[in-house]
């Protein structure tokens, strides 16, 4: 197996990446891809995107709408299968338990002048359940999907990912 990273995937950001394909022999290199950020030369077709953890995830489907759709639409006029793959991790293993992920913006401290103390507001972030319905029809529209792990296993599972036919679960 012989895996392209994409060069704009930050080199401390992916130390244990490589580490664990150095650790399983996989060899691999740098270098700019067409879309996404890790693909097998055996198939081409199936291209691995990295998401940090759900607040970059939403972040991109959110304020970065249009590029993230674009890089979708890439990806399906070139025939090409993206799995996103998001590194969060606590208690997020599947889409659908991203309708009970709170997300941290969702809660916003404010110091009240008239108590003298500190209280808590809800803002307009978006829900776990909002975030949902918005992977949920990405997965529809443009036939990726959306996968998850602990960061401590993203290296493995890219290779399993990479190295099976991509219907991994």
């Amino acid at each position: 197996m012989n895996i392209q990273i994409d060069s704009r995937e930050k080199a401390r950001a992916i130390q244990k990446i490589v580490a664990e394909f150095d650790r399983q022999g996989v060899d691999h290199f740098v270098s700019k891809l067409y879309v996404g950020d890790y693909m097998n030369f055996d198939n081409p077709r199936l291209i691995i995107d990295r998401k940090q953890n759900l607040n970059e995830l939403c972040s991109n489907v959110c304020q970065g709408h249009n590029r993230f759709r674009d890089e979708m639409l890439r990806a399906q006029e070139h025939g090409i299968h993206m799995i996103i793959l998001c590194e969060h991790g606590k208690g997020i293993e599947c889409l659908e338990d991203v309708i009970w992920w709170d997300n941290p913006r969702r809660h916003k401290r404010f110091w009240d002048p008239e108590t003298g103390r500190w209280t808590e507001r809800e803002t307009n972030a978006t829900t776990g359940d909002k975030l949902y319905k918005i992977l949920s029809t990405f997965q529809r529209k443009y036939g990726c999907r959306f996968l998850f792990c602990e960061k401590k296993d993203t290296g493995r599972r890219i290779i399993e990912l990479l190295g099976g036919d991509g219907n991994d679960g």
